[in-house]
């Protein structure tokens, strides 16, 4: 009796709040938390909230002992225990007693335990959803950074507790992310050796989903059974997250994880050691293929604020600078991607880049034919399988490079376009160009035909949609020199080119689809061709620089490698001038032009074959047709018509009809 009594001293003599704590554990855990014991400590912890340090401190001890000696059902009342007090308890003094619950929460997640480790984390989540009412200057989550990480990467052997200690991981980043991002010290979360750990575990988790296509788009909202159970789902909404919540100053940290990253060492342990997958885009390969790489950069461009597009855009610039030197197809993998990522961009703002993509991509479509013609010659005499197949993966690189410029391009608003035109146009290599264009002194004439046919395809798809409000603006004299230049014109497909380009920036009305092939048309008012009267700007520019569209077009007909395309092109060219550019003074210079067309087919200065004088008079014809149609002047219409009669009774060589259906006609 003597002793019991004593017992019952020492338990009075004990603090009030210890007392209060011992109260809230059962003889049995399985009972759970005695509530009404609850209500009293919670009660006395609102009252004297000076008290809450020691209780945190004591809770921290308990738990501490109950972890050590396995006797989880307390660790559980535990826990209730701390989410109700912080729940109930905003005053400056929770300060200390965050710092004891936060320390019981690192003990949870340093058990190998997978339930203490999930209960340490949903416990974490709700202390992150919870407001302080003011900033802590001195807490830092760097442990929890790791941890949760590191569980993301989880190998459990039991499938279904890897995916829940995943789920736990993914769901405590969320946690810090909000966390910290409301905190007045937000800026420790955007630290690179932070961001190294928190996105890749958040893009490991996101591999393993199915169906990539249903990432692609703009944020959905998941069901909730499916958020919760699915981690890959709960991982790219965690993403999503973040880079919505990036700003100004760490775009670039949360952006540049996602290409390359540093193996991660977590609490010492190397993670590809400790079999945590470091899946990312270059340690693991994924620009070839490149799906989960086009998808997840589909992501960052439609989470991130729409002004900080230029921020990745920049960044896979970089990293296509980077990665030069690697194969074809990562190198076309990282252009897709940049392809993709310049389409959503161009949606909104794409930011002070604009001249830095369109350089880069230049430089690499330059590197791109020099590697395509040192394989060429390194297997001179040789030629294996491999050359022609890294040739041709060369040539997808330059395709894809053309695709982004011309993408970019035409999404510009016209005066961003018109620089550009000016910007690849001084790229080119033409005689007597200046030290802009591209260095092909070592390429030799195929390498600089191979430079010159990338740039003008560029180009056209850049001046595809271009809509000038007068010719001048859209041929100003620096751009239309070089355009017009002898150096283009030695080629067919060169000039094929040329005359696409100049399509695109006469044809202000949409009529070249109307005048698509070369052909006898019987009546050109069927074409309902749209026209403006001709400007005084106009009028001006053709007086200035009209002799050198003719020029370019007389000497394109007098080209020995002509096919069927040129002659149509050239027939549109002719046609376009008449629609747009054509007033009486321009009419009877193209006359004129016709008129010495026709003399070059029938004199024959150049000894052309048959098949090109055949087709000249053809183009003639074609063309006198519709501009007399146009003009309407009846005497010339009737004569234009009989001589189309008789050369279809006596001579239908002459026309498009005959010539460019059946060649061996003329022959």
């Amino acid at each position: 009796m003597g002793r019991k009594g004593v017992c019952c001293c020492c338990a009075a003599l004990r603090p009030r709040y210890k007392r209060l704590v011992d109260n809230i554990f059962p003889e049995d855990p399985k009972d759970g938390l005695v509530k009404a014991d609850m209500e009293k400590l919670t009660f006395y912890a609102v009252s004297a909230p000076e008290k809450l340090d020691r209780i945190g401190a004591y809770l921290a001890e308990r738990l501490s002992r109950d972890v050590i000696r396995h006797r989880y059902g307390y660790v559980l009342i535990a826990m209730e225990a701390l989410d109700q007090l912080l729940m109930a308890c905003h005053s400056q003094s929770i300060k200390p007693f965050v710092e004891s619950f936060l320390h019981m929460v690192a003990k949870l997640l340093e058990s190998g335990e997978p339930k203490l480790q999930v209960l340490g984390t949903n416990s974490f989540v709700k202390f992150a959803n919870i407001e302080e009412d003011t900033p802590s200057y001195h807490r830092r989550y760097d442990f929890f950074v790791s941890r949760f990480s590191a569980m993301c990467h989880s190998c459990d052997h039991d499938p279904e507790t890897q995916t829940e200690i995943r789920i736990a991981g993914i769901r405590g980043i969320q946690g810090v992310v909000r966390k910290t991002v409301n905190d007045e010290l937000r800026a420790t979360i955007w630290e690179p050796q932070h961001m190294d750990k928190i996105v890749p575990s958040l893009l490991f988790n996101m591999q393993k989903i199915d169906d990539i296509d249903s990432r692609v788009g703009p944020p959905s909202s998941p069901t909730g059974g499916e958020k919760e159970e699915n981690p890959a789902v709960l991982a790219e909404n965690c993403f999503r997250e973040l880079l919505g919540r990036a700003t100004y100053g760490n775009m670039n940290n949360a952006v540049r994880p996602v290409f390359a990253i540093k193996c991660i060492c977590v609490f010492g342990m190397c993670t590809r050691k400790a079999a945590i997958p470091n899946r990312h885009l270059d340690h693991h390969r994924l620009w070839d293929p490149n799906e989960f790489a086009v998808s997840c950069f589909k992501i960052i461009m439609y989470s991130i604020q729409a002004q900080y597009s230029h921020h990745v855009i920049q960044e896979i610039l970089g990293h296509l600078d980077v990665r030069k030197r690697d194969s074809p197809r990562v190198r076309a993998g990282i252009i897709q991607v940049l392809l993709e990522a310049v389409a959503i961009a161009a949606k909104g703002s794409i930011g002070p880049t604009v001249l830095e993509v369109f350089n880069t991509l230049l430089k690499h479509l330059r590197i791109s034919v020099d590697f395509e013609l040192g394989d060429r010659r390194s297997s001179a005499g040789s030629a294996t399988f491999s050359t022609s197949s890294k040739e041709s993966d060369e040539r997808i690189v330059q395709n894809a490079i053309i695709q982004t410029i011309g993408f970019f391009g035409s999404n510009l608003p016209d005066y961003q376009r018109s620089e550009i035109m000016m910007f690849i146009m001084g790229k080119v290599p033409v005689f007597g160009a200046t030290s802009q264009s591209l260095d092909t002194s070592h390429l030799g004439d195929l390498g600089t035909r191979r430079i010159q046919i990338m740039l003008l395809r560029s180009l056209l798809m850049v001046t595809s949609g271009y809509k000038a409000t007068t010719i001048t603006n859209a041929l100003p004299p620096p751009f239309l020199d070089p355009l017009l230049s002898p150096s283009l014109m030695e080629d067919s497909e060169l000039r094929q080119l040329v005359l696409e380009i100049l399509h695109n920036l006469i044809d202000r009305h949409d009529n070249r689809a109307k005048l698509r092939g070369i052909r006898i048309i019987p009546d050109v008012s069927d074409l309902k061709i749209k026209r403006d009267k001709i400007s005084r700007q106009d009028v001006s520019f053709m007086k200035k620089h009209g002799q050198q569209l003719y020029r370019h077009i007389y000497l394109g007909c007098k080209e020995e490698d002509n096919v069927q395309k040129n002659f149509e092109l050239l027939f549109t060219s002719l046609a376009l001038t008449t629609i747009e550019l054509a007033n009486e003074e321009v009419v009877i210079d193209l006359i004129r032009l016709a008129i010495a067309l026709q003399d070059i087919a029938i004199i024959n200065e150049d000894n052309l074959p048959m098949f090109n004088r055949c087709g000249v008079m053809a183009l003639v014809a074609a063309y006198l047709n519709f501009l007399s149609q146009m003009i309407a002047v009846p005497a010339f219409c009737q004569h234009v018509s009989k001589v189309i009669e008789t050369r279809s009774l006596e001579a239908s060589y002459f026309l498009p009809e005959t010539i460019f259906k059946d060649k061996c006609n003329c022959l």
